[in-house]
């Protein structure tokens, strides 16, 4: 008998050791398919955490983009059948908290989708009225009446300034970038999403897991809000003064096309400010009620709405390409004094204009302005003087120093939708002819971008450093701490510090007894050059018109470059529109900055400036009579090149990115350019006489 039971127990023994081994072969080889199997047959619920896109914050920690938590309401269909006693007191207390739900539209739903356990009741509510309910539903009585309801977080972007910096900034959904920093910055300010994993298991417990969410990094600009609002208000207050309104005050032309200002640190390539004017509220990026009355918008077809909306998002600093003007003409004088074609100590005599390929291209003043040295040209603003230096600079070392400069190259500017100039330019072969250099020379006939001039211009007066422009400083965690730097980098080495000393000289002299005199602010030294440019067709007499300034003169910490498209005004041909706007820039941001004053760097011009007190060129009385040049005709115009476009955003059709250029394709080479520049107007009469 005891034998009989030995047996039997070493076979149970047995037995029981081969089930171990075949349960631990089915977990080892099926565990996670019989897993899927059982928790099939329970409550299960997997809910996205929503991460919170990064915050954009300026130089000085000013919020200028954030995302706001809100809340989507949702009705558990399956729970709530599941208690049919709770479904009028939910129904109930639900409708009081949000008198956007309908009641008979829950009734509905748990009828028709009595399993469904993801109904959206309410979209986006905000977080006090989802707190609420919330309350009720954590009431230890009232919570009892209510179930099958649960709050879905997810977040909306937010513009505290709404249009500051609006195509800088531009705009994106909770988790995409659509244009501007937050498109090209996407991928910094994008997180990851978590998860949260439960059921209720048999005993009705509820077990759960959460992946907790991967937020975006926050983006710090080199921006200053202060000098991006002081820069804003300028532009919007001088084409408010522009507009044409009809009897009713309904605007019927605004100040100008458009208008732009960049303020840039020459010593880093920092953005300061990047302002463009028509602007958008970055919170409604599609409302067009500012500039369209409602029965203009109702006309519109939708993809007439998608161009105006393309236009109005654009960043013309960067987007648009121009004929410079006059504003060229330092890098002019750059390259013959780099190369040895130019000493500074010579002179030229202006009779009013140069004879080539048999016309007769006028100087802005045309009965001439007689002997002048380097600086005299620069400050006087002499095509005529530009013209005699490109003939001694010659096409080669005039291409070369373009192309040093960095014109037309991009940038790189760290923002998309840069323009391409590269085909809007003169190789050196198209420099051989004459008419080709001599309008060149005093900026016509090729284009640049806002940034592009902007850039090497500041390493003409900061001793030759070429820095590569950028808006954004540093990559922070959300807590602040510093992930990356962008540091400054020079991309290139433009001129000596000698060069740089020479045109500093003669660009301060542009306001001090020059065509700048406009620009002068009392206690300071500033520097800087006038621009007018003729646009094509040149018989519109449309014109940019366009101001380059620094201070202070001795270390340069600050360059404003304002450029009007076409202003409203019957005489377009002033730069001193834009020399009124610098001057405004400058008044308040000089002492905001800190910038030295004439007597605190210990450098006198000799020259007593008035007291500041309004801007008068911004009010009426700037009728002087515009003089004109004109230019000699090509005899060999090449076929038109296309420019850039931009890339469509978010699935919509991308706008214009060539500017004037590039929407007359006639006119993107510079060779065909030439061939319409018969009318050419390049610098013109200002301010009652004044010299462009």
């Amino acid at each position: 008998m005891q034998r009989k039971l030995w047996v039997v127990f070493g076979v149970l023994c047995i037995l029981f050791v081969v089930l171990i081994g075949r349960l631990m072969y089915i977990e080892y080889t099926s565990g996670a398919k019989y897993e899927k199997i059982v928790l099939a047959q329970q409550d299960y619920s997997s809910t996205i955490i929503p991460y919170q896109r990064g915050d954009i914050i300026d130089a000085k920690g000013t919020v200028l983009a954030t995302s706001v938590d809100v809340y989507n309401v949702i009705l558990d269909c399956k729970v709530l059948n599941a208690n049919d006693d709770k479904i009028d007191s939910t129904i109930r207390i639900v409708t009081d908290c949000f008198p956007e739900i309908n009641g008979e539209d829950m009734r509905k739903a748990l009828s028709d989708t009595p399993e469904n356990p993801y109904v959206k009741l309410a979209k986006k509510v905000s977080y006090e009225e989802k707190q609420k309910c919330q309350e009720i539903m954590d009431d230890e009585e009232q919570g009892k009446q209510i179930t099958g309801i649960w709050f879905e977080k997810e977040y909306i972007r937010e513009y505290p300034y709404n249009n500051l910096a609006s195509a800088m900034l531009g705009f994106s959904t909770s988790t995409t970038g659509v244009i501007g920093l937050e498109n090209f910055y996407n991928s910094e300010l994008s997180g990851v999403n978590g998860r949260s994993y439960g059921y209720q298991s048999e005993d009705n417990t509820l077990e759960q897991t959460v992946v907790e969410p991967v937020d975006g990094n926050v983006v710090q600009l080199t921006i200053d809000a202060n000098i991006q609002t002081i820069v804003e208000d300028v532009l919007r207050r001088w084409n408010a003064e522009y507009q044409t309104k009809d009897d009713d005050g309904n605007v019927i032309m605004d100040g100008s096309k458009n208008a732009s200002c960049v303020v840039m640190n020459p010593n880093t390539g920092e953005i300061l400010a990047m302002a463009t004017y028509p602007d958008f509220d970055l919170n409604n990026p599609r409302d067009l009620s500012k500039y369209f009355t409602e029965e203009e918008e109702a006309l519109m077809s939708e993809d007439m709405k998608m161009d105006v909306l393309n236009q109005l998002w654009q960043n013309y600093a960067i987007t648009h390409t121009f004929e410079p003007g006059s504003t060229f003409k330092p890098f002019t004088v750059a390259a013959g004094l780099e190369t040895g074609t130019l000493t500074g100590a010579e002179s030229f005599f202006c009779d009013g204009g140069e004879f080539i390929s048999g016309s007769h291209i006028h100087c802005w003043k045309h009965e001439g302005h007689g002997e002048l040295s380097v600086k005299g040209a620069i400050e006087n603003s002499c095509n005529d003087a530009l013209m005699q230096m490109s003939y001694l600079i010659g096409a080669s070392n005039f291409s070369h120093y373009q192309s040093i400069f960095g014109f037309g190259q991009k940038t790189n500017i760290d923002l998309p939708g840069e323009a391409s100039t590269a085909s809007l330019m003169y190789d050196e072969e198209g420099l051989e002819k004459t008419i080709n250099i001599a309008t060149n020379a005093f900026g016509q006939n090729f284009n640049v971008t806002m940034v592009q001039l902007a850039s090497a211009f500041c390493s003409v007066i900061n001793g030759g450093h070429m820095y590569q422009p950028h808006v954004v400083s540093a990559i922070l965690d959300k807590n602040h701490n510093v992930v990356r730097r962008v540091e400054p980098v020079v991309s290139k080495e433009t001129i000596s510090q000698e060069t740089s000393d020479v045109l500093k000289d003669a660009l301060l002299g542009v306001p001090v007894e020059g065509t700048g005199k406009l620009a002068r602010i009392a206690g300071y030294n500033i520097g800087g050059k006038t621009g007018t440019a003729q646009k094509i067709p040149r018989d519109a007499n449309t014109y940019v018109v366009s101001f380059i300034g620094f201070a202070p003169y001795v270390n340069p910490e600050v360059v404003v470059y304002v450029v009007i498209d076409e202003p409203n005004h019957e005489k377009q041909d002033q730069s001193n529109f834009a020399v009124a706007c610098a001057h405004d820039i400058m008044l308040q941001l000089l002492p905001y900055m800190n910038i030295p004053t004439a007597a605190e760097e210990g450098y006198d011009p000799g020259v007593e400036f008035p007291e500041d007190t309004r801007n008068p060129v911004i009010y009426p009385g700037m009728n002087a009579p515009a003089e004109s040049t004109t230019a000699a005709p090509s005899t060999e115009a090449q076929p038109a090149e296309a420019a850039e476009t931009a890339p469509a955003e978010d699935g919509e059709s991308g706008g214009n990115m060539g500017g004037e250029a590039a929407t007359n394709p006639e006119i993107v080479n510079p060779e065909a350019a030439a061939s319409n520049a018969e009318g050419y107007v390049t610098e013109s009469m200002e301010n009652g006489g004044a010299a462009q």
